[in-house]
């Protein structure tokens, strides 16, 4: 209930016995964050200034309310950031007890003001320059840095990646996940679909980790990604799993706002394993990148596998290893994954063409233009 600008939001001791903050509603929908704190009580905005997250639902730490989306920190009772970052302050709220109710007021007393924070490089505008097409190769093998084996899909991924810089007349870039320290998905989208931010929320927060890499190459460099495999007890290496769990702050931009960072976008797949289930990994990788908002070529994907009881190791990587025809069809792999790319790329500037000029044009639309 609201009487003269105050709004009664419950019993002393009803809410002591709950955590030291909590979410209530002041004012209609205005949510805020009730702390309570060796006996005295306090309010600020229950909206945290980075992604909007809830503040009420946060914890304490000393003095400071902690978002619980990606744990920006404000002071319990002036609404100032942390230390160090005290300009970015949220509103406060005076609050008062009276015959053994809890009363906060509507009005803020002091207001929002947030620290300029300069855009993540990957948050920049999606443009592709001119030039020839651009050809990232993912490699998902782990191996021991110190003891490095020799991996098949890594094998036929360089055959790939030569065949791009040589007869097509591409750039590339060979990206291992092994080389890069970067931490898993911590399932900020499982607390809510907002809290999963692009650029990703880790790579927001933690400038080592090395994803960004991948970020950049998928969406704004490449524009052919050829991502290799082995196959691990029927499936993608753990390391292909950590990156497309990571990916989720790509899909989550579509399904949250609508908005497409993956626009034509050729993807390829080199699947290689000891033990056989090549069209299941293919099937998921198909339909994840599918889901991203990539393409494929005729035939998008290459696999080699000499089934589930050929454990002779040696010889399945000399399979490979001396197959001239398993490195022909990753060269050929990469020669259709690089045509899609021309015909999509080259529609894609007619279109623009068209869309300025109003004209209808003919011929094939040049790649450098535009």
């Amino acid at each position: 209930m609201a009487e003269g600008g105050w709004v009664d939001v419950g019993g002393v001791e009803e809410l002591a016995a709950g955590p030291p903050v909590r979410e209530v509603r002041v004012g209609g929908r205005a949510k805020v964050a009730l702390v309570r704190k060796d006996g005295v009580w306090s309010a600020i905005s229950g909206v945290c200034n980075h992604v909007g997250g809830p503040l009420g639902q946060g914890h304490l730490d000393g003095d400071y309310v902690v978002c619980p989306w990606h744990g920006w920190k404000f002071h319990r009772a002036t609404g100032e950031g942390e230390p160090g970052f005290e300009a970015d302050k949220v509103p406060a709220h005076e609050v008062r007890v009276e015959g053994g109710r809890v009363l906060v007021s509507v009005e803020p007393t002091s207001g929002r003001s947030k620290a300029p924070h300069e855009p993540h490089p990957l948050a920049r505008r999606i443009e592709r320059e001119p030039g020839p097409i651009r050809v990232a190769g993912i490699s998902t093998t782990v191996m021991n840095r110190d003891l490095p084996r020799f991996s098949t899909s890594d094998e036929l991924l360089a055959a790939a990646l030569g065949h791009c810089a040589g007869e097509l007349g591409c750039e590339r870039r060979m990206i291992r996940l092994n080389d890069l320290s970067f931490r898993a998905c911590e399932g900020y989208y499982s607390k809510s679909a907002r809290a999963c931010t692009w650029p990703c929320s880790i790579t927001q927060m933690d400038p080592d980790d090395q994803l960004d890499q991948v970020y950049e190459a998928f969406v704004h460099w490449a524009d052919v990604l050829l991502i290799a495999t082995p196959i691990r007890w029927g499936a993608a290496s753990a390391l292909y799993y950590k990156m497309v769990e990571r990916m989720n702050c790509i899909q989550n931009q579509i399904t949250l706002s609508n908005r497409i960072l993956l626009k034509n976008k050729v993807a390829g797949f080199i699947i290689t394993g000891g033990q056989d289930n090549v069209q299941a990994v293919a099937g998921q990788m198909l339909g994840f990148f599918a889901e991203v908002g990539c393409v494929f070529p005729q035939h998008p994907f290459i696999a080699h596998s000499r089934g589930w009881d050929a454990e002779d190791m040696e010889r399945n990587v000399a399979a490979v290893r001396d197959s001239s025809d398993l490195h022909d069809a990753a060269r050929e792999l990469a020669a259709r994954a690089v045509d899609m790319s021309k015909v999509l790329l080259a529609s894609s500037i007619e279109d623009r063409r068209l869309l300025r000029g109003g004209r209808k044009a003919y011929g094939p639309a040049r790649m450098q233009e535009d």
